[in-house]
């Protein structure tokens, strides 16, 4: 196992040094997970020598549904994938050592992502990792690779996960009563809980970077360095999962929800560079901004297909009460330097030229998002787009483009975008087209209490 001096290695693990703790006693279960169309964690707990000897180098199996239900697990209609009329058969997780890592949260156990196969061996394209993965081959082709990171808030209550889904989400109490943006007083009063998460993330293989309040009342972010983008995305999925653990056991309970109440949503803000394969710094160069040209191009790639790509960025219904004018949550296709009000914040200089993409919430799909920024990226660059201007000042009152506004005008326009289908094919835009589609008509069948408020007596 990896030593504490090794930050972000410490708690990942080989198969030999796994099977060192399993004779020691140390280790009983292995997780094997893969990441559903809602960024989820799904899979199964496999006793730990079941998983050396016939797991690790071969595979286990799951319903191929796991990929085509709805947030509450039921089974709907429209996906190629998996139906009734096919009969709901299995697709394969074959383990992905590499990420085989210990899990503080769960005592005695370690986790391990897997890919998603077909019983064939073909890849199941609709699966977001392998999406991700898709992207990364494509800038693999072009002397490439991707470095990201991702900034997620949260929102932390005092009341317990059972009590708040008794109370019908109605008197959950927040684990601070004012704004703590930068408050140190407000981070070390959620310190237990704050400290326990930070501490597993970096047992579990995690560079944790930091903690701070964020502007809602009980809401932080906890950071950690950027890294591989896959390998950020999966520990992203990693991350989210254990702090909901950890939050529960504290008898707490924490939400990703983009906008949990009127005040500021829970972002999910993306950095994304890219160098050469051979290490080389590509994004920073000569031209005007202190850009390369392939930096130019990657920016207008990115502007020019936001808006077709929106919905891999806000997945859900709720996604768009983020898209407040003045909520910090940007709605204008535009870039700026160290500018909040932008979609796209450029940071950084030389080796650390980068671009923040600003859109998305904390309920994203990280794998999606990030494969949607790189596509967006290499469609600039494939195409030679021209560098839009620099916005500066306040983005939201500029004359630029704007996001689709509801789930409804994004599914639209990403099942009829050109540019989603070349770079990401029909099977896999169909497929979340109707992942959309679903979530839609679950919003459109539902009684919500601000109807009952409003119409219970005075209509």
């Amino acid at each position: 196992m990896t030593t504490t001096s090794d930050p972000g290695t410490r708690g990942m693990l080989t198969l030999d040094e796994l099977r060192t703790l399993v004779d020691a006693g140390e280790i009983d279960t292995v997780t094997v997970a893969i990441t559903d169309v809602q960024g989820r964690l799904q899979g199964k707990l496999l006793g730990a020598e079941y998983f050396i000897n016939e797991v690790a180098h071969h595979s286990s199996e799951g319903c191929n549904y796991l990929l085509a239900v709805d947030v509450e697990m039921n089974t709907v209609e429209g996906y190629a994938i998996s139906s009734w009329a096919s009969g709901y058969g299995d697709l394969v997780m074959r383990p992905d050592l590499s990420t085989l890592r210990l899990t503080p949260w769960q005592p005695g156990a370690a986790l391990v992502i897997c890919d998603v196969l077909w019983p064939s061996g073909a890849p199941v394209v609709q699966s977001p990792r392998q999406i991700l993965q898709a992207q990364v081959d494509r800038l693999t082709e072009r002397g490439l690779q991707a470095f990201a990171g991702t900034e997620l808030e949260f929102i932390a209550f005092d009341t317990s996960y059972e009590d708040a889904q008794r109370g019908g989400y109605r008197e959950v109490v927040p684990a601070n009563l004012y704004n703590v943006d930068y408050s140190l007083l407000g981070s070390v009063r959620v310190e237990p809980l704050l400290r326990e998460i930070r501490n597993a993330m970096s047992g579990a293989g995690f560079y944790v970077e930091g903690t701070k309040g964020e502007c809602n009342f009980g809401q932080h972010e906890i950071t950690f360095k950027f890294r591989d983008a896959v390998g950020t995305c999966d520990n992203h999925s990693i991350y989210k999962f254990g702090a909901k653990v950890l939050a529960s056991n504290a008898g707490k309970s924490i939400t990703f929800m983009a906008k949990y109440n009127e005040r500021e949503g829970n972002s999910c803000h993306i950095h994304l560079s890219f160098r050469g394969t051979d290490g080389s710094i590509v994004m920073a160069g000569d031209r005007e901004h202190g850009f390369s040209e392939l930096m130019e191009h990657f920016i207008a790639g990115v502007l020019d297909a936001l808006p077709d790509f929106t919905y891999f960025l806000a997945p859900n219904i709720n996604s768009y009460k983020r898209f407040v004018k003045g909520s910090f949550a940007p709605t204008a296709v535009a870039w700026g330097f160290d500018n909040r009000t932008c979609a796209v914040r450029v940071v950084g200089k030389g080796p650390g030229l980068r671009a923040e993409l600003r859109v998305g919430g904390a309920d994203l799909n990280p794998y999606l998002a990030t494969a949607a920024f790189i596509a967006a990226g290499l469609h600039g660059m494939d195409n030679a787009l021209p560098l839009p201007p620099l916005v500066t000042g306040n983005a939201y009152e500029a004359a630029v483009d704007q996001l689709p506004t509801t789930l409804v005008d994004a599914a639209a326009r990403l099942g009829s975008s050109e540019l989603a289908r070349k770079a990401f094919g029909d099977d896999v835009v169909d497929h979340y087209v109707n992942a959309a589609r679903v979530e839609i008509d679950a919003f459109e069948r539902a009684i919500t209490d601000w109807e009952r408020v409003r119409g219970f007596e005075r209509l």
